[in-house]
């Protein structure tokens, strides 16, 4: 065992190592007996392929580079693809990333479209597609816009020819809805085809604030009749509907706090756990119904298990293995059932399960141990008291290396991470970012502050007007805390976060003595701006439950922007942008650079040309992990072997 200062330990977890593991399957489904799924490609541009699982058990990619199965509807997309057996094999329904367009192809043969490219504002967007080949169409959700101004647009229910009559006809294209509703769910169609239900809000709600249930009936043409709401409202949000086998409603509904299962507005299986999540994607899933009667769910208290529900008798049993976390995402085809799982020591991987039997076993992107795991870390749940006595719920990552510890008298330096959303949390998984730095010397927590999910709306409620307060609070006590408990030097506190995270961080900085420096990554850094103009529709009016409404609290959003307070920032900073992100697009960044300028706090700035909000690319996470690794061992005087110094301007 070897004695080095912290955060000068030998790692086998380079950032290239790191990088190539960044995402994960998604989007599971199954064709005919197949299972197939979205997978990330990092080193091919960061783009997304489709795989599917052959009878032998093989992979195999279906679709080549540069094809990028991602939708972009809402900005964070969609479900993107769809499937169905023919005479001649799979038909196979996708969006490509680069124009957005729906299109349809065999296996084997050239894509073709079966949408047109619009000139107007962000064009034509599809997600979420149900195929109707009984009808020649595919139903879906779009997105249109009709002016360049990112909030000009709207969204319906459409089918859509499958015959290729839409590829430069817009008006082939047949609307199923009206657009009074600003946001819309892709159908589900009941077993004999006569309902449909789908979700739909308004601004200036989000979808974990209230949506609508909503059910049309079908008339033989095809047409959705009598609409109406049948659960659901401004202050209860379903996150979910289908149908089960017997054509009764199934949906996930937080009216009593939690999302919790309704059958035809019955509760299944009521608890204090969540059932459901937020709605960021169209399509996501949090439960399946089997042809048996039974429900895949996926539940729990911050980790969501996979289990099955039996809604007559509310018996509920957990799948067996080592998965802690699954992502939502379910598919089911008779009593098979496909999710996507991982634990603090494997990556996400498709597991199935079988209902009738319970065996479960890994049939898709198993995890491989990219070096020896003992190089993993060892992650702790905690709780910690915040102010007024309010629970805070944390991962604790110390530092660990197997031939590796520190002088008796040193305590490691700590990264607070802070997760984007903010109504969002941070799972409990294996994620080569956090061992490239606990594998180091380096301590990682990641802080689910007031406001995320997966402890019921109550918790997810303390963020309402009070972003920029409750997490800035939250994740200040969580590094203090184990600063005083001798668990992290207090000199050495850092907080990072991307999105709402790079806000958190931002904000720290400027309001808080806590930390010696921060990463900052594609951020909001002032409200004003993002709230009135320069974010994309979905999130526009975000700010108005976060913040307060504009209208009526402007000195809210001026008191608790970073960029209006550049002057108390007074530690060195990273601060990591995507010149392509229409989420929180670089003029914040730079709006709050000049008024840096000539402060001489010690900082960088790094723009990414291609990437957006979310970077994918191999390269490009390299140099992020690199960079950020580089700040820490400057401020926190630490000697990291092989990497290079990043230069800070003043």
């Amino acid at each position: 065992m070897q004695t080095l200062a912290y955060g000068s330990w030998p790692s086998p977890i380079d950032a290239a190592l790191a990088a190539a593991h960044d995402g994960r399957p998604d989007d599971v489904g199954f064709v005919g007996d197949e299972v197939w799924w979205t997978a990330p490609r990092p080193t091919e541009g960061g783009r997304r392929t489709l795989v599917r699982r052959r009878p032998d058990g093989t992979e195999e990619p279906v679709l080549p580079a540069p094809w990028n199965v991602r939708s972009r509807v809402i900005e964070y997309g969609g479900r993107p693809w769809a499937a169905f057996l023919t005479d001649a094999g799979p038909l196979v329904l996708f969006v490509n990333f680069a124009d957005q367009r729906l299109y349809a192809f065999e296996p084997g043969g050239e894509p073709r479209p079966l949408t047109p490219v619009s000139p107007v504002g962000g064009g034509l967007r599809w997600a979420d597609p149900q195929p109707r080949p009984e009808r020649g169409e595919v139903w879906c959700v779009l997105e249109e816009f009709t002016g360049d101004g990112p909030t000009d647009v709207r969204r319906v229910l459409v089918a859509v020819p499958l015959d290729g009559s839409a590829a430069d006809d817009r008006h082939a294209v047949r609307e199923l809805t009206d657009d009074r509703h600003r946001f819309v769910t892709g159908p589900r169609l009941s077993p004999d085809g006569r309902r449909a239900a789908w979700l739909a809000w308004d601004h200036p709600r989000m979808p974990w604030d209230g949506t609508e249930l909503k059910v049309a009936e079908i008339v033989p043409e095809g047409v959705f009749q009598e609409a109406r709401t049948v659960a659901g409202g401004p202050e209860e949000s379903v996150a979910q509907a289908d149908w089960a086998a017997d054509g009764t409603l199934l949906y996930a509904s937080d009216r009593t706090g939690w999302w919790n299962l309704y059958r035809d507005g019955e509760p299944l299986c009521a608890r204090e756990e969540e059932f459901g999540g937020p709605l960021w994607k169209l399509g996501l899933r949090w439960f399946a119904p089997l042809d048996s009667g039974l429900i895949a769910v996926l539940h729990g208290r911050g980790a969501a298990t996979l289990g099955i529900l039996d809604p007559e008798t509310g018996e509920l049993v957990d799948a067996a293995g080592p998965w802690t976390e699954f992502a939502p995402t379910l598919a089911a085809h008779g009593e098979r059932v496909v999710a996507v799982g991982a634990s603090p020591h494997s990556a996400y991987e498709v597991v199935e399960l079988d209902a009738s039997t319970g065996r479960t076993r890994v049939i898709g992107a198993p995890h491989e141990d990219a070096v020896d795991p003992v190089y993993y870390p060892r992650p702790l749940i905690r709780t910690f008291a915040g102010p007024d006595g309010r629970e805070i719920h944390a991962h604790v990552y110390p530092p660990h290396h197997p031939e590796c510890t520190a002088p008796g008298d040193e305590l490691p330096p700590y990264v607070v991470w802070a997760h984007g959303g903010p109504t969002s949390r941070s799972p409990l998984v294996l994620d080569l970012e956090i061992a490239y730095f606990t594998s180091r010397g380096i301590g990682v927590v990641e802080v689910n502050y007031g406001g995320s999910t997966g402890h019921g709306r109550q918790y997810r409620n303390r963020l309402r007007e009070q972003w920029g307060v409750v997490d800035v609070e939250d994740c200040a006590a969580v590094a203090l805390a184990l600063a005083d408990e001798g668990t992290a030097d207090r000199d050495r506190l850092a907080i990072r976060g991307g999105s709402a995270g790079g806000w958190t961080a931002a904000a720290s900085l400027a309001t808080t003595d806590v930390y010696a420096c921060g990463t900052v990554i594609y951020p909001i850094l002032d409200l004003a701006g993002w709230g009135t103009g320069e974010t994309h529709d979905f999130e526009s009016q975000y700010l108005e439950t976060l913040i307060g409404p504009y209208a009526e609290v402007p000195g809210r959003y001026a008191e608790r922007s970073p960029s209006e307070h550049a002057d108390r920032v007074t530690v060195p900073f990273l601060l990591l942008q995507g010149l392509d992100d229409v989420i929180c697009p670089p003029v914040q960044c730079e709006r709050f650079l000049a008024r840096m300028a000539g402060r001489g706090v010690p900082h960088a700035y790094i723009a990414f040309e291609g990437e957006g909000h979310g970077f994918r690319r191999a390269e490009t996470m390299v140099r992020v992990l690199e960079s950020e690794l580089s700040l820490y061992a400057q401020v926190f005087g630490l000697n990291p072997p092989g990497v290079q110094t990043l230069e800070l301007t003043k």
